[in-house]
């Protein structure tokens, strides 16, 4: 039997706490499961930080939007989603008060600003300009400049996956990851052309070729190359380079996803093996609660039935099913047994169409 076909639904999203955001052109939702079991559904829009500019579609340019408007809006529903668990009798603090006192009605839009800038600098120190100054301290040891390029490269991909491992340590972060799994499993469900139910999406993978976990490994292998043909002497410029180069990687990598989607060679599918197993660090086995979630997320933006019908001649109450993935499903280890062996679902069920476009906001 041949692999069910996928059909591209043009929607994505990200996971947030205890809840999902997706996103269908403008439109976007963020579903959120509240403290008392509720499920709470927020609708809203967001053209983007340029909205419609031509600017923003031009090749290596629009990588770089790209990743903003997912940052962007990326934190603005992670703060939503946080505020059903912020403790009522916190007391306002002192940078509370001074922010509601000098911004008045836009503190809140401060805060969010400033957030994300401090997560922005973390970011940047951690995972681009650390791994200079080890590389930079290894000099008394290793003479080669071309190799310093590449062991600083190394580092950077090190430290990125050595993070990702700490932070999933966290029992909030690991649901989070658990929730970016249901989000993966929903558009692989109606991407395979089967009705939105919790049974559908439950069997489907939790893992998606256009997932952003991708894009971050590119940015960090082209920052690779990138580095190893940048040589200058001067510290100060080596370390500014690293950070204003930043949106130049992103327009590079966000390409050679584009690229990639496109192309089924045996370079792509070697490279797949590297981000799938790293997106199987960043995504877990979701619950039917989470995938009611997810559901609900979709549904709020994205019309399931009338893209079945338009795409896979589907009909009210028709059986969707696909026997080959079900007998495969049977014979899955059960995913306590893959963690253990570090074998994260490297088979993933839509190899046959890669496409980096849409899931967690790579378009």
């Amino acid at each position: 039997m041949g692999k069910r076909r996928r059909c591209y639904s043009g929607i994505g999203g990200q996971a947030v706490l205890e809840g999902i955001m997706m996103k269908n052109n403008t439109r976007y939702s963020v579903a959120v499961r509240k403290p008392n079991g509720e499920i709470d559904v927020e609708i809203g829009e967001y053209a983007g930080i340029l909205g419609n500019s031509k600017i923003t579609k031009l090749p290596f340019i629009r990588g770089i939007f790209s990743f903003a408007d997912s940052l962007r809006l990326g934190t603005r529903c992670l703060n939503h989603s946080a505020s059903f668990y912020e403790e009522e009798s916190a007391e306002e603090t002192t940078a509370d008060k001074v922010l509601n006192n000098v911004f008045k009605d836009k503190a809140e839009s401060v805060l969010m600003a400033l957030t994300t800038i401090v997560a922005v600098l973390f970011a940047v120190g951690i995972f681009m300009v650390l791994p200079y100054f080890i590389s930079d301290y290894l000099k008394r040891f290793v003479r080669n400049d071309s190799l310093l390029a590449i062991i600083e490269g190394v580092i950077r991909i090190l430290i990125f996956v050595l993070y990702v491992l700490l932070i999933s340590l966290m029992k909030d972060i690991r649901r989070v990851y658990m929730y970016h799994g249901a989000e993966h499993k929903c558009i692989n469900c109606i991407e395979k052309g089967r009705e939105l139910t919790v049974e559908n999406v439950m069997r489907s993978s939790k893992q998606h070729r256009r997932c952003g976990t991708s894009f971050l490994l590119f940015v960090m292998l082209v920052s690779v190359v990138l580095f190893f043909f940048i040589r200058v002497d001067n510290m100060a410029l080596k370390v500014g380079l690293r950070i204003l180069l930043i949106p130049v990687i992103s327009g590079i990598a966000y390409e050679i996803i584009r690229l990639a989607g496109r192309s089924d060679n045996w370079l792509v599918r070697a490279i797949s093996a590297a981000w799938l197993w790293l997106q199987g660090l960043t995504t877990k086995e979701a619950d039917e609660g989470m995938v009611e979630v997810a559901i609900k997320a979709v549904e709020a933006v994205f019309d399931w039935r009338a893209y079945l019908r338009e795409n896979f001649g589907y009909e009210d109450g028709q059986e969707q099913g696909d026997p080959e993935e079900e007998q495969e499903q049977e014979q899955r280890k059960p995913e306590e047994e893959q963690d253990r062996n570090g074998k994260q679902d490297l088979e993933i069920e839509d190899e046959d169409e890669p496409s980096f476009i849409g899931s967690d906001e790579i378009e």
